[in-house]
């Protein structure tokens, strides 16, 4: 039997540090202050580290998967949150069912795919 884990989070790419802080600050993530040009942030408990650092191939292939109880709430959301423009390059997509789950795609600033699911 392996060993257990008592935490684990990534390593999230920003392309502009100071845009995903606001990013994900405005979704709703608690942030916290890093060392070395990272921050945490934690929602319900689940965690991720942002980082000053980018590198466009690895950013527009990084995708995070986030279960959740309302993707229509989380779409309505997301759209409120980044209506005024401030984070630049943003993609939402329109919920889709896909292999019976609905799924909302969000690009964030850097270009990391969010991908909430029910």
């Amino acid at each position: 039997m392996a060993p257990s884990i008592k935490d684990f989070k990534v390593y999230m790419p920003a392309k502009d540090f100071e845009v995903s802080k606001r990013f994900y600050s405005a979704l709703g993530f608690a942030m916290s202050e890093g060392w070395g040009g990272t921050a945490d942030f934690e929602l319900n408990g689940n965690r991720f580290r942002l980082q000053d650092y980018y590198v466009k191939d690895w950013a527009e292939n990084f995708m995070v998967v986030m279960g959740v109880d309302d993707v229509e709430a989380w779409h309505e959301h997301v759209k409120l949150v980044t209506a005024g423009g401030a984070f630049g390059n943003i993609r939402i997509m329109a919920p889709e069912n896909v292999d019976g789950s609905l799924v909302l795609h969000v690009v964030d600033p850097s270009g990391v795919l969010l991908i909430f699911v029910q």
